[in-house]
């Protein structure tokens, strides 16, 4: 039995006005503190402006809360970007970065992702650093070449078990229904651990929780979170419907 405490985390992406952020947020924490004791820690990243709202909401409860983005700059001119300082300063404890959607949409390189992972360290949240390939590198046999690559350069030296937490989405995946083989997922989680290894040393990576996102849903977590390697999951659909985000979790 691993020791490495699974995180059932949820990107909200850009969905949901307050109404909706504070019942979906109100519903798991009703649902968190009818449970008592969990085997598992949950992490909710809403959109930044509803931050406030779900913090208030999910307040005693055991709940974590994240944001999706951060600036790598601690304050400055830099329109429409969040810092660090406002995450924590909000409640934030964790933070996403390197989302395939940012990589894709705002153009960031691993490099750029590392330096938003350094901030978010500096300022003592935990990184949420997203890898994975796209279907097109996928389909030529470039799995593993693009997610060690990108661990090698989004992965800030002195990274560690603590401040640090990876998520492997195949591009391809996401919200798309379609997933790898459970061979697959473990084949590339337990290679990730490895390079990982490379950055940090064996005993870090060897804590170090490594998500799964890409589809996760209440049909298929089970099989995926019993994976050797699969330490939670990163879920975007299936986390905007309390029931299905929390069967997930049980299912953990």
């Amino acid at each position: 039995m691993s020791a490495r405490r699974t995180l059932i985390a949820g990107n909200w992406k850009m969905n949901g006005l307050s109404a909706d952020a504070k019942a979906l947020a109100t519903g798991l924490a009703e649902k968190m503190k009818a449970a008592g004791d969990v085997n598992f820690e949950m992490l909710v990243c809403p959109p930044a402006i509803q931050i406030p709202v779900v913090a208030t909401a999910i307040a005693g409860s055991g709940i974590q809360l994240g944001g999706q983005d951060n600036h790598a700059n601690a304050s400055g001119a830099h329109t429409g970007d969040t810092s660090v300082a406002m995450l924590k300063d909000a409640g934030c404890g964790y933070a996403i970065v390197g989302h395939s959607e940012r990589r894709t949409d705002h153009g960031e390189t691993d490099a750029v992702v590392k330096d938003k992972a350094q901030a978010a360290h500096g300022a003592g949240l935990v990184a949420v650093i997203c890898i994975g390939e796209t279907e097109a590198e996928r389909d030529a046999g470039k799995t593993l070449d693009v997610n060690g690559s990108q661990i090698a350069g989004s992965v800030p030296d002195g990274s560690t078990s603590a401040n640090t937490v990876i998520a492997y989405e195949p591009v391809w995946a996401i919200g798309t229904g379609r997933t790898p083989t459970n061979d697959e997922v473990q084949e590339v989680h337990a290679f990730i651990r490895g390079e990982l290894a490379k950055k940090v040393g064996d005993a870090e990576a060897a804590k170090t929780r490594i998500l799964y996102g890409g589809s996760m849903n209440p049909g298929n977590s089970k099989d995926l979170l019993a994976l050797a390697d699969v330490d939670g999951g990163l879920i975007g659909g299936a986390s905007l419907k309390v029931d299905d985000f929390w069967t997930v979790a049980q299912n953990a």
